[in-house]
C-alpha cells in the first residue's frame, strides 16, 4: 500500500456551537491508501470537545506508523487494526481514518460494498436526524426551517434558557426532537428538567452531565423521565460496560473509537447489556459519513448530517432525503472525491 495524507478545510454552512465553544471552518485530515492502483479514503475530524486532537497531532501519528501500512498488504481491514494498535491506541482520531481508508480499499478490491461483505441486509434503515447548533432562537427556529420536513432533529443545548429553546422550535415543526447538551447539566437539571422535555416530544437527552460524572449519571438513569444517551463517557470500547446502569444507550462515533473495526464490537457488546446503539459523526465531509453507513443496519439511532452542515462538500458517498440514508451504489464505502482541488495541498512527506 502507499499512503497519502492532505489537510483539508471545510467552510460551514453556519458557525456551529456546542457547549464547548464555536467553529466556522472544519480543518479536518484525509487519508488515502492505494494499493493495485485502487484508492480508499478516510478522514479524522478533531473536535473542539477533543482540543489536543488538531490535524497536526493526528498526521503526525500516522507518519509514525508510514513505513509499517507501506510495508503491507491489504486482506482484511481487522488485520491491519490490530497490527497498528499498539502504536496508535493513544491517537483513536488517527486509527479512525486509516481503519475508513483500509475497509473502502478492500471493497473496492473486492468489487463489493461493505455492508455486502459483512453480510448485512440494508432493508431496514434508521433515518437520520439534522443537528441545530446552539444560537439565538430565531436564528435556530431559521437552520430548522433551512431543513423542513425532517423527521427528526437534534438540538444543541447548554444555556441558561434551554427550556425556552425548546418551546420555541416546537411550536414551528411537529417533528422528534433529541437533546444533547454535551456535558453542561448537572443531574438535578436534567432530571428536572426531563418531563417537560418528554411533553414537548423529545426522544433522548445525550450527554447531559460531564463525562466522568458516573454518581449523577447513576442518579439521572433511576429517576429521568427520558432515555440518556452516552457521548463523551463512551469512546472506546472499555467504557461500553461502564455505560450499563448509567445510560440507556452509547453513542459511537468513529473518530473516538477508532474506526470501524472496534465500532462493531461495541454494537456486539452493547447488545449483550441491554444497550440501544446510536453512530454519530464530528464535522465532516461525505468520506467521513461514508464510513457509518455499513453499521447503520446495526443501530437504533443515526446522527450522520456532518456532511449537511459545510457550505460545500468535497466529496459523493451517502447522502440523506429529508433523513432516510441513501446508501451509494459504488464499492467499498462508495467514496468518490468530487472535488479534488481540495486535496490540493498535496501528498504527505516522503511521497
Amino acid at each position: 500500500m502507499r499512503l497519502r495524507l492532505h489537510d483539508i478545510a471545510l467552510p460551514l454552512r453556519h458557525a456551529f456551537t456546542i457547549a464547548h465553544g464555536t467553529t466556522t471552518v472544519q480543518r479536518n485530515l484525509l487519508v488515502e491508501l492505494e494499493q493495485d492502483g485502487v484508492v480508499g479514503y478516510g478522514e479524522a475530524a478533531p473536535s473542539l470537545a477533543y482540543g489536543a486532537v488538531t490535524v497536526a497531532t493526528i498526521r503526525e501519528a500516522l507518519e509514525s506508523v508510514r513505513a509499517q501500512i507501506e510495508n503491507t498488504t491489504l486482506t482484511h481491514p481487522p488485520a491491519l487494526w490490530d497490527r497498528l494498535q499498539p502504536a496508535l491506541d493513544h491517537h483513536r482520531f488517527a486509527l479512525c481514518a486509516l481503519d475508513a481508508a483500509a475497509h473502502d480499499l478492500w471493497g473496492k478490491l473486492r468489487h463489493q460494498p461493505v455492508w455486502r461483505l459483512w453480510g448485512l441486509d440494508p432493508a431496514r434503515l434508521p433515518f437520520s436526524n439534522y443537528t441545530i447548533g446552539l444560537d439565538t432562537i430565531p436564528r435556530m427556529i431559521a437552520k430548522m426551517k433551512e431543513f423542513d420536513g425532517w423527521p427528526i432533529y437534534k438540538i444543541k443545548l447548554g444555556t441558561d434558557d434551554d427550556l425556552a429553546i425548546v418551546r420555541a422550535l416546537r411550536r414551528h415543526t411537529d417533528a422528534v426532537f433529541r437533546i444533547d447538551a454535551n456535558t453542561a447539566w448537572t443531574a438535578e437539571q436534567t432530571i428536572a428538567g426531563a418531563p417537560e422535555l418528554r411533553e414537548l416530544g423529545v426522544e433522548f437527552i445525550e450527554q447531559p452531565l460531564p463525562r466522568d460524572d458516573w454518581d449523577g449519571m447513576k442518579r439521572v438513569h433511576r429517576a429521568c423521565a427520558l432515555p440518556v444517551i452516552a457521548d463523551e463517557s463512551c469512546q472506546t470500547e472499555a467504557d461500553v460496560a461502564r455505560c450499563a446502569g448509567h445510560f440507556h444507550g452509547i453513542n459511537i462515533k468513529l473518530t473516538k473509537a477508532g474506526g470501524l473495526t472496534p465500532a462493531r464490537r461495541m454494537i456486539e457488546d452493547a447488545r449483550r447489556r441491554g444497550l440501544s446503539v446510536m453512530a454519530g459523526c464530528m464535522k465532516e465531509s461525505s468520506v467521513g459519513i461514508s464510513a457509518i453507513a455499513p453499521l447503520l443496519p446495526l443501530l437504533d439511532f443515526a446522527d450522520m448530517d456532518g456532511a449537511l452542515l459545510l457550505a460545500r462538500d468535497i466529496a459523493r458517498g451517502v447522502r440523506l432525503e429529508k433523513g432516510r440514508p441513501i446508501l451509494p451504489d459504488g464499492d467499498g464505502l462508495g467514496i468518490e472525491i468530487t472535488d479534488p482541488s481540495a486535496l490540493a495541498d498535496g501528498p504527505a512527506a516522503g511521497q
